[in-house]
């Protein structure tokens, strides 16, 4: 079981959105609040992709220390601020490698990706999925696991112009109709704009004051966090958030807050 946030919004310090609230990412590493059975400790590495300004591409810090153990990074959230942030903190499936490549985000043209959850029957599940992609694409993967296919995956109808909605609930309904039982909490962002899902993880959203964020869990006390159903798909950016049930069409948009 993996944590992972995104937060877009006025620039604030990586150490402000990751290391310091009460519950901050750092601490849900380590003592996180809603597992729902996926496990407890994320000691299996840690990635955060930021965009320094507007439109520029995103620049990632991923290694396989356990988030709690980096000091070179900490010294870094302090200085570095960002309007734009995606990170995740791993635990990893077993079988799956312990490289920084294989820690979220993964990134490409602009886009950001995470993935909480796992893929049962890993790697013949899946290997209806890698045949539709091109070898090249196989032959260059970050890491041989089940997060970095879906990036795959995904990644081919991002560039087809799929909206990004329609690319993450796509991607959800057909990998789980496959492999029934994958947990597939997905966060995607191009710094403007946040899609997330819930498929049997945990997730929270809080918006106002020109900013939106996105987490497994609060980080802290505001009552403003609310929970996001299970099966279902985020939508969100600066002005505000969406939340669509995740069926064919997507259904019927439930107002945020209701």
């Amino acid at each position: 079981m993996c944590r992972h946030l995104a937060y877009l919004g006025p620039p604030r310090s990586l150490a402000e959105l990751l290391l310091r609230p009460p519950h901050s990412l750092l601490r849900q590493s380590w003592a996180p609040r809603d597992s729902r059975g996926g496990g407890v400790v994320n000691a299996d590495g840690f990635g955060v992709g930021w965009y320094p300004a507007p439109g520029a591409a995103p620049v990632r810090h991923r290694t396989t220390s356990p988030i709690w153990t980096d000091v070179g990074f900490a010294e870094m959230a302090s200085v570095t601020r960002s309007g734009a942030v995606l990170a995740s903190v791993r635990s990893a499936t077993v079988g799956m490698p312990l490289v920084a490549t294989a820690c979220a985000p993964f990134s490409d043209d602009g886009w950001l990706f995470a993935h909480n959850g796992a893929i049962r029957g890993w790697p013949d599940s899946m290997a209806r999925f890698a045949e539709q992609l091109p070898v090249t694409d196989l032959l260059t993967m970050d890491a041989p696991m089940d997060s970095a296919l879906l990036w795959l995956l995904l990644r081919r109808e991002l560039r087809k112009g799929t909206e990004l909605g329609d690319a993450v609930a796509s991607l959800v309904l057909t990998v789980a109709e496959e492999v029934p039982g994958a947990r597939l909490n997905l966060l995607l962002t191009d710094g403007e704009v946040v899609v997330a899902t819930t498929w049997t993880h945990s997730l929270w959203w809080r918006s106002g004051e020109d900013a939106v964020a996105v987490s497994s869990e609060p980080w802290d006390d505001d009552p403003a966090w609310l929970p996001v159903p299970d099966h279902h798909l985020v939508l969100a950016d600066r002005s505000g958030v969406e939340v669509h049930p995740l069926a064919p069409r997507w259904g019927v948009p439930i107002p945020a807050g209701a």
